[in-house]
């Protein structure tokens, strides 16, 4: 069995201790810096890396986030640094380290403006670049990811710009606007050019299936939160976007499958220097996918709404927190704004877009990765996952959630 199937929805995952039976100091074979490891991405890269069978190793993990090691990576094998990558002198200080062999770039940051993305994402890699490769003399590869808006344009330009036609293949050419992801490429074949044998892979998932608190790409755990409030009102689970986002094919990425196919281009040899869509393999209907998310939630009512009487959530939600607090009161958890566990700005944007958009897995799979995710298994395993992890509401037991501060608190409820 290949190894990114070991890693399917439902399937087992051992990992395995810091030191072996006679307690010798475990030698590594490779060394991961991963920035951005409480993002999405970043926490599945935190749980597949150290496990036992994954390719390259044993690996040694840091891992990077500007805000303190959440809770939820408490027992990830990882050595967590707290640095903020867009500040220099605070990267160079605290990134300057000398046996990495591999970084995953799966930081962003999000700014009003494009113009701010290119400069603010630009600053993030570049300093990162500059502390790792002058004091890393074993580096070998670095994995960036960036996304499918290097096809469609950035966020602004959504329905304002003529994206390429699906679907869509890594040769296509640079659209001819200004995109932070363009910025990142460049940046990147700057500073590789300047270590002999360096290589690089670039990865383009779509939107993401992901387990990670506070992300500003937190795709399903907006979605359950949602769930959560219409189940407290006892109100129907209205689908927030418009017919073409209902009965349209989608195609998303799971985060998992998207480090799997990071690790593989990290150490296989027919992944270098090359660009990679990522995306689950499948199509699926929202209008058929929504009743799973009923269905964790125990909604009897769901569906879609009329299409004079579309929602947006940005707008309905905008007074929800006074009843939001009744939530927390009334289920024992700990005190949260709604808007720090739910972007509902991003399911607008995901769910009133014109749909119909489709990549192509081929160039993968002719270089030699063949992961897959059955999406509909993926989405319900995050549910749970978020759930299990105790994120979002789940009656009965331990609730996390993100503090005013960004951080995370947890409490036992009855």
């Amino acid at each position: 069995m290949n190894w990114w199937w070991s890693g399917a929805i439902g399937a087992a995952k051992k990992k395995f201790d810091e030191q072996d039976d006679n307690n010798a100091p475990r030698e590594y074979q490779s060394v991961a810096l991963v920035i951005g490891i409480t993002g999405i991405v970043g926490n599945s890269l935190a749980e597949i890396l150290p496990l036992s069978d994954t390719p390259g190793g044993p690996w040694k993990v840091y891992g990077v986030a500007r805000r303190q090691r959440p809770i939820w990576q408490a027992d990830h094998l990882i050595e967590y640094i707290q640095c903020d990558v867009s500040i220099e002198e605070e990267t160079l200080k605290k990134l300057s380290l000398t046996d990495i062999t591999h970084i995953f770039f799966v930081a962003w940051a999000s700014k009003s403006t494009e113009a701010e993305n290119c400069e603010i994402n630009g600053s993030m890699l570049k300093n990162v670049l500059k502390s790792v490769i002058p004091n890393a003399e074993n580096l070998q590869h670095i994995c960036l990811q960036t996304g499918s808006k290097h096809y469609t344009g950035p966020f602004e330009l959504f329905g304002k710009f003529q994206p390429h036609e699906t679907p869509w293949h890594e040769d296509l050419p640079r659209l001819d606007t200004m995109n932070f992801y363009y910025t990142l490429e460049d940046i990147l074949f700057h500073e590789v050019a300047k270590k002999e044998g360096l290589t690089w892979s670039i990865h383009r998932p779509t939107a993401i299936f992901g387990f990670s608190p506070c992300s500003l790409m937190n795709l399903v755990g907006t979605l359950c939160v949602y769930a959560a409030i219409c189940k407290h009102q006892g109100l129907p689970l209205i689908f927030p976007g418009n017919r073409a986002s209902w009965e349209g094919y989608w195609f998303v990425s799971d985060a998992d499958l998207i480090a799997e196919q990071q690790i593989w281009a990290a150490v296989d040899p027919n992944a270098k220097n090359e660009a990679f869509n990522c995306s689950n393999g499948d199509v699926f209907k929202w209008k058929r996918l929504w009743k799973v998310l009923a269905d964790e939630f125990k909604i009897e009512n769901y569906g879609f709404g009329e299409d004079d009487k579309r929602l947006r959530l940005d707008e309905m939600m905008k007074n929800m927190g006074g009843l939001w607090d009744e939530i927390v009161k009334e289920k024992e958890l700990v005190d949260s704004e709604v808007e720090k566990v739910a972007i509902w700005g991003l399911l607008d944007l995901v769910f009133n877009g014109d749909g119909g958009f489709m990549d192509t897995m081929n160039k993968s799979k002719e270089h030699g990765f063949f992961g897959f995710r059955n999406t509909h298994k993926s989405f319900k395993y995050w549910i749970d996952k978020l759930k299990s992890h105790r994120i979002v509401i789940n009656f009965d037991i331990v609730i996390v959630t993100c503090n005013k501060e960004g951080g995370l608190k947890w409490l036992l409820t009855s």
